[in-house]
Formats: C-alpha cells, sequence, structure tokens
C-alpha cells in the first residue's frame, strides 16, 4: 500500500491531501503511478496531465519517472516552488 500525498493546487483539484492506495502489480514506477492516477480522468487527467507543471518525490526524495515505487513508500505530488 503507497502513502499518496498531494499538495497545494492538486490537493484543492483532487478534494483530497491523502489517500492509502493499494499497489497494483502493473505499477513499478512513478510513470506507471502517474499514469494510473490519470485514468481516474477529470481533474485528475488534467493536472497529471504532461504539459501541466508538477512534481513528485518518493519517499522524501525528489523523483522521475523511472523511479521505482514499493508498497510502503510514501509518494508525494506537488506543484513546483518558486521563492523570492
Amino acid at each position: 500500500m503507497l502513502n499518496v500525498l498531494y499538495f497545494a493546487r492538486l490537493r484543492e483539484s483532487f478534494g483530497l491531501d491523502t489517500e492509502r492506495l493499494d499497489l497494483p502489480a502493473d505499477v513499478g514506477d512513478v510513470a506507471a503511478l502517474t499514469a494510473l492516477l490519470r485514468a481516474r480522468g477529470d481533474a485528475w487527467e488534467r493536472e497529471l496531465a504532461p504539459n501541466r507543471s508538477w512534481r513528485v518525490a518518493v519517499n522524501q526524495d525528489m523523483a522521475h519517472p523511472d523511479t521505482p515505487v514499493r508498497d510502503g513508500d510514501e509518494v508525494a505530488f506537488f506543484p513546483p516552488v518558486t521563492g523570492g
């Protein structure tokens, strides 16, 4: 089971800040997890589209599409942060 966190505009668009997600056998990396979430449609498809700006961290380390995800991991989705 994954602990998935959503921050800022993603939290607002999805209407939740966290969820526990059973990890399907065919989901082994960030790209596959993102595709699974995007397949929910509506806000999920729109906000996690490749042309939108967002980032992912796995266990609090910045992740890439090929970063593995495993049962027990924490995966966070968030928009990029700018400072100033």
